[in-house]
């Protein structure tokens, strides 16, 4: 079975050193197989001259905003990478990073990633690393809706520019109350370890040792006391924890009916799931807005704790999701119990 290849987003409000970062990256001989998508605005691309690169793939969208174009360029480019590496006609990259514009929104990304039947035969979404300007960030968070959106659907935050100006305390508060699980790094000029980078995503849970990385800083950080209620223009992180086993029949019902609902309010879910049917192994579940990615069973509990774990990141109270929960499993509970018919 041929290995499933991670992909990594970079994304980042303009100016907040995203370029800086990937050609930094790209020096590094860790990085070396790696194919790199990037997209550019206008029809004479600047970016590339910006990226050293030796051996790796360098594939460029210059047809305008990667996150419009998604559903054909992106597509369309990931496919042909992978059946020109099927056929030997590039390298044989390992990974592949998409650098999105600054003002792209990444959901669209991760949904294609998430739903594209073609896709996912040979790529897996490894995470979301999100740039944010040391200097300049609160004011973008203040008043640009996509910088929002990036921080929130970051796994990693990365801030820039920490030479110039220390990370301020009060950016450092706003990045926790919009995603207070996202792990946050520094950098300066780009520099940062690449194992620092890149790490298993949810689609590549069951095949890594580290299954619970993807998920636990950010079921830690949003079971914090109060962090439930911390608000960010409306945007809002809790997590449900639930001692008792979910049915999988309850499970299914609650994420379509979060997809159905919920829609573009919720920027994010992830979590594990204790499932009745199956005590010995978790689900490990995702979503972003209203795309679910289908349940990863792991092949075994990774740690001791067994509590289901749901984080939620998003423009969604907390008491309706809960009590959606609460009255599927009534619901699922009480059709159990009813004599079958005849």
């Amino acid at each position: 079975m041929t290995a499933v290849i991670p992909v990594s987003v970079i994304t980042g409000f303009l100016g907040s050193g995203k370029t800086t970062l990937l050609a930094k990256l790209l020096r590094d001989p860790a990085m070396g197989r790696t194919a790199v998508i990037m997209n550019e605005l206008g029809e004479i691309p600047l970016d590339h001259e910006l990226i050293e690169t030796s051996d790796e793939t360098f594939v460029q969208l210059s047809t305008g905003c990667l996150c419009c174009n998604v559903r054909s360029d992106l597509v369309l480019t990931l496919g042909d990478l992978a059946a020109r590496r099927a056929a030997g006609t590039v390298p044989p990259f390992e990974r592949v990073v998409v650098e999105t514009t600054g003002l792209a929104d990444p959901a669209p990304i991760l949904h294609a990633l998430m739903t594209d039947r073609g896709l996912c035969d040979n790529y897996a979404l490894e995470g979301v690393i999100t740039t944010v300007d040391a200097v300049t960030g609160l004011a973008t968070l203040d008043t640009h809706e996509e910088s929002l959106r990036q921080a929130a659907l970051a796994d990693r935050i990365v801030l820039t520019k920490t030479d110039v100006q220390a990370e301020p305390a009060a950016l450092a508060g706003r990045l926790s109350r919009i995603n207070p699980g996202a792990q946050r790094l520094c950098s300066v000029r780009g520099d940062i370890p690449v194992s620092a980078l890149f790490g298993p995503g949810p689609a590549r849970a069951a095949r890594t040792p580290d299954a619970q990385a993807w998920f636990t800083r950010s079921a830690s950080a949003v079971e914090a006391p109060h962090a439930g209620h911390r608000h960010d223009r409306d945007i809002s992180s809790f997590c449900i924890v639930r001692e008792q086993p979910v049915r999988a029949v309850t499970l299914a019902l609650f994420m379509s009916a979060l997809a159905e609902n919920c829609g573009a309010d919720l920027l994010r879910m992830k979590g594990i799931v204790h499932v009745a049917e199956h005590p010995a192994a978790p689900a490990v579940v995702h979503g972003v807005q209203h795309v679910y990615h289908a349940p990863v069973w792991l092949p075994r509990w990774p740690s001791e704790d067994r509590r289901t774990r749901l984080v939620f990141i998003g423009r969604v109270h907390e008491s309706w999701v809960r009590e959606l929960l609460e009255l599927l499993e009534e619901e699922v509970t009480d059709q159990m119990a009813r004599p079958t018919p005849g």
